[in-house]
């Protein structure tokens, strides 16, 4: 989604009834965060807003980067948030052969997920369409990919085919080098 670097419009200031139900909807979403979000978001604090190209805003606060969404899709955190706070997402992996293509901004597709070196949460953590998951490689420590599954973790497994990830924001793509000023 962010394949090129971008320029963000103008800088606007989010209202206060639109912070507290941006901080709302993270904690509905994220419920893990939950702990972590008067740290993430103060309460006294004030977010911004900034309006990306392809119908993107940007939400941020001190010119750090926290949560970006496309149209009415969910809250997605910046990898930078996924970092400080990687226990509190839904993670998927992805084998080593896999990570050259979501780092150049391929598509990300379902073998990566179901070789040997991909990982699938259990019965019990099953992800679902349109669920918000992070993407991890085989033999890195840190989050390389943050985005929307647009097939359950349930059809990945079953059909070992087609398109998981479509948009997403991964380490090196234009929102990781965005200047916020």
């Amino acid at each position: 989604m962010f394949k090129k670097d971008i320029s963000a419009g103008a800088k606007s200031k989010v209202k206060s009834s639109v912070q507290r139900a941006i901080r709302n909807k993270i904690v509905e979403t994220y419920p893990l965060l939950a702990p972590h979000i008067d740290e993430i978001i103060p309460k006294k604090s004030q977010l911004d807003l900034l309006k990306l190209p392809d119908r993107v805003s940007l939400y941020a606060l001190d010119n750090n980067a926290l949560f970006w969404q496309h149209m009415d899709d969910p809250l997605i955190p910046h990898l930078r948030v996924v970092h400080q706070f990687p226990q509190c997402f839904s993670r998927i992996g992805i084998d080593r052969g896999a990570i050259r293509f979501v780092l150049s901004g391929a598509t990300l597709m379902a073998p990566g997920l179901t070789s040997a070196g991909g990982r699938l949460p259990q019965k019990d953590g099953e992800l679902k369409e349109d669920d918000v998951a992070v993407v991890e490689a085989e033999g890195k420590e840190e989050a390389c990919l943050v985005g929307q599954l647009r097939m359950g973790t349930e059809d990945i497994k079953e059909k070992k085919k087609g398109v998981v990830m479509d948009m997403g924001h991964y380490l090196g793509d234009g929102l990781w080098n965005l200047c916020i000023d």
